[in-house]
């Protein structure tokens, strides 16, 4: 055992008895490097953070210029700080409509926190729904929400008035009632090992929150900023909530997150009592500089742009090195390429200019069809590649994919094996038979045929 093993298991509070303890020097792109030359794949982003993946050079940069001008300076809400606004705008701008104030966290568990209470608050109840198999959070309220008892049971009491229903099964829908503050429900249930529901289940819960009078809440801290192939996973259903939740990605790789609702709703925390929801660090600028570079690049990848990925990248360095004359050569190249690319965006412009999140139901599955974009193509070249008698079947939206195993049993050698390969994967809390894929956004098709493979070999 090396000194800084001894010291992470002697002072560094342990959540488990057998924590993956990797000891990791740098990370870059879609990799890991530890101390003496190991090189990881990090094939779920450090669960679904890394979107774009670590230390992308625009979320640097943000970064960077952020900390030349300032640091924290007020609790959340007092000054007029330009991150904070601008990260705001933008976020709402993602929305097709209504939803147009945003309040910023530190967590995904703080924003489902501030979002119980802001749903208390505004519908004068108490009584929320969730659903079995579902994982909000570890604080007391979010904890309260979630679905599995063997998480909850050495910690009750938790709040009283909550009732779970099935992820999916219209028929539950009828114990929201008229007592129910709010529905918490993930679009895509993420713990329970990616269970993607159909068009209708999530029309019919947005008509039965109507008919009683509870506001909905999408839990989108996994499934937000493109995981899914689109921005949003609501996107995909023609579905808005009242209040919506996102963390996780939205940083890419600094802790920040956000509940965002409507000014009506928002309102209630003015008074009665007055500040009725405060934060410290929510929102700070160095977070919400990250977290709007990592918008744009986001944003980027889904309509088609070109990403800076590890590889990509490379090249590029190797082309600067290259003599003056070569260099100028490709100078003009690209400048040829580019009014290619110029003329491609302006054709791709054109044929976005419908509403970003109302899509057109596809007929023949009942589902809302996704546009073409590169998250699209790589989410099926993982589902063409890993393809073996052991794996049962592949669930998923974009790049959120569930592979599932016989058993436990089964899956944890696999896991073990590809991250000593050096491939990182890994399993849901509440579906510990199948693993987690979910790589950054950013990752080239050489480097998902280099982790399939990985997986490949060692399942055999």
């Amino acid at each position: 055992m090396t000194n800084r093993q001894q010291l992470f298991f002697d002072h560094l509070a342990q959540t488990s008895d057998f924590p993956l303890a990797l000891e990791i020097d740098r990370a870059e792109g879609v990799y890991l490097y530890g101390q003496n030359g190991e090189k990881y794949l990090d094939f779920i982003s450090g669960i679904a953070v890394s979107n774009v993946g670590h230390r992308h050079p625009k979320v640097l940069q943000a970064i960077h210029n952020q900390l030349d001008k300032y640091l924290h300076l007020m609790v959340y809400g007092e000054y007029i700080e330009t991150p904070q606004i601008q990260l705001a705008e933008a976020l709402v701008k993602t929305i097709p409509q209504g939803l147009d104030n945003v309040y910023f966290t530190n967590s995904g568990t703080e924003a489902v926190e501030g979002a119980m209470k802001l749903a208390k608050r505004f519908t004068g109840r108490k009584e929320f729904v969730s659903c079995f198999n579902a994982y909000h959070g570890a604080t007391q309220g979010a904890l309260s929400l979630s679905g599995e008892e063997a998480f909850k049971r050495n910690f009750r009491p938790l709040l009283p008035g909550i009732k779970h229903i099935t992820h999916g099964k219209i028929e539950d829908l009828e114990k929201i009632g008229c007592r129910t503050a709010a529905v918490v429900i993930e679009v895509i249930a993420g713990e329970a090992g990616v269970r993607v529901p159909d068009v209708a289940y999530h029309q019919a819960l947005r008509q039965r929150c109507n008919d009683m009078g509870a506001l909905l809440i999408y839990d989108e801290i996994q499934t937000g900023f493109g995981r899914t192939g689109s921005f949003w996973a609501f996107e995909q259903y023609g579905v808005l909530p009242d209040i919506l939740l996102t963390a996780k990605g939205m940083g890419g790789g600094m802790p920040i997150g956000a509940f965002i609702a409507p000014k009506e709703i928002m309102s209630v925390f003015k008074n009665n009592p007055i500040l009725g929801h405060i934060t410290t660090f929510g929102g700070h600028p160095v977070s919400c500089a990250a977290s709007l570079a990592t918008l744009n690049v986001v944003q980027s990848v889904l309509a088609g742009g070109r990403q800076e990925a590890g590889g990509e990248r490379q090249e590029a360095k190797g082309e600067r090195q290259k003599p003056e004359g070569e260099r100028q050569k490709v100078k003009g190249e690209r400048q040829e390429a580019e009014g290619e690319r110029r003329k491609v965006k302006g054709e791709r412009q054109e044929a976005e200019a419908a509403p970003v999140g109302i899509c057109n139901p596809d007929p023949n599955n009942g589902e809302f069809a996704i546009r073409t974009n590169p998250i699209q193509a790589k989410s099926d070249l993982i589902r063409s590649l890993l393809v073996h008698p052991k794996i049962k079947e592949i669930r998923g939206r974009g790049l959120m994919l569930a592979a599932e195993f016989e058993s436990f049993e089964v899956l944890k050698p696999i896991i073990d094996r590809a991250i000593a390969r050096g491939v990182i994967t890994d399993w849901f809390l509440f579906c510990d038979n199948s693993m987690r894929i979910a790589p950054p956004l950013t990752i080239t098709e050489a480097e998902i045929r280099e982790a399939c493979t990985v997986i490949l070999e060692v399942i055999d």
